[in-house]
């Protein structure tokens, strides 16, 4: 039983570095088709979508039928339950990948208006994070999880400093508030990337360690 076991474990975990791999990739990918105005690599990431959305049933599938045929205990359970919620999270950060590629598309080859905030520092602060959740998750690292967890109130604010910024934008050229809004937009898709790395680093840490690491505090689980 033991055997058959670590097997299923074993394929849970390949099934969760690959799409890990193919989600890192798509959100590179939307940056810089944003960045660079690159509407056929733009295209090809809302392309991709259907997938990521295939590789994410089947790795919840095969979650629950490890639940239901093994009914794993204790270090197992906590494996599996993981990767649930870590198999969602990198899910949704594709969408917001797709959700980039779109303000890019819509964007067309030109900019009527220029961003009113640095795009670039923001793509690269949380694909940093990203970037950290995952090793985080692959090296089964619960202390650069912890770290990945510090950049997300730096996230935040630069999300807010950026809405008063489009704000500002607005008022001084209103006649580009078509052209400007969807900037709100991006920077919100960038925060929330954000929250769904954290998101990844504490349930790397539940898996390494057993603690929950939730709403400023640490809750060891027996």
């Amino acid at each position: 039983m033991a055997v058959l076991m670590q097997n299923e474990l074993d394929r849970l975990k390949k099934r969760l570095l690959n799409l890990t791999a193919e989600v890192e990739g798509r959100v590179q990918q939307s940056v810089s088709a944003l960045l660079n105005r690159d509407l056929a690599l733009a295209r090809k990431v809302m392309n991709g979508d259907a997938q990521i959305d295939n590789m994410e049933i089947a790795l919840e599938e095969e979650c629950l039928k490890a639940l239901a045929l093994h009914q794993p205990v204790a270090n197992d359970l906590r494996f599996v339950v993981s990767v649930l919620k870590i198999n969602n999270d990198l899910e949704r950060v594709a969408d917001f990948a797709v959700n980039i590629a779109e303000r890019a598309i819509d964007f067309g080859d030109t900019y009527a208006v220029d961003c009113p905030y640095d795009i670039a520092h923001m793509a690269e602060l949380v694909e940093k994070m990203l970037r950290m959740a995952l090793d985080a998750l692959m090296q089964q690292d619960a202390e650069l999880a912890l770290k990945t967890i510090e950049f997300d109130d730096k996230v935040d604010a630069m999300h807010s400093q950026n809405f008063g910024a489009v704000k500002d934008a607005i008022r001084n050229n209103s006649d580009a508030i078509d052209r400007l809004v969807p900037y709100l937009s991006i920077s919100r898709y960038f925060e929330r990337m954000g929250d769904l790395a954290t998101n990844i680093a504490e349930d790397v840490i539940y898996q390494v360690n057993g603690e929950i690491v939730r709403h400023g505090g640490i809750q060891e689980v027996s």
